[in-house]
């Protein structure tokens, strides 16, 4: 990463990414919520450290990303009984964190693993 791209990053997170991410959050909590929206929601959960400070979103393959992976059963039972609300409680803690420079290196941490804590979704990153 060069100091141009950090430097817009640093800009975009003073400017627009420390009130925005908690909206997104929230929203992207409400649509999983809905179940209907589940797949919107989560499209929004792997977004957050993108609105947060413009890091690049994952991508992998379809093969690589089931590497590893739980099972969509076992995934499916772990966000309903425990993923929807814990996910909602991580990120709000997360973006609490994130408005202060002290919790910003945690708060990053804790959204990079937003995806996980949803739905047991395991990423390389």
């Amino acid at each position: 990463m060069n100091d141009r791209s950090l430097l817009a990053r640093a800009l975009w997170f003073l400017l627009v990414g420390w009130w925005a991410t908690p909206l997104v959050v929230n929203l992207a909590w409400f649509l999983t919520a809905t179940v209907v929206l589940l797949p919107l929601g989560i499209k929004l959960t792997n977004l957050v450290p993108t609105v947060l400070s413009l890091k690049e979103p994952r991508s992998r393959s379809e093969p690589e990303a089931a590497r590893g992976q739980h099972s969509l059963l076992v995934r499916a039972v772990y966000f309903v009984l425990v993923g929807w609300w814990l996910s909602w409680l991580w990120a709000n803690v997360a973006a609490f964190l994130a408005v202060t420079i002290v919790g910003l290196p945690l708060a990053y941490w804790m959204f990079n693993r937003l995806p996980h804590v949803t739905s047991l979704y395991r990423f390389d990153g």
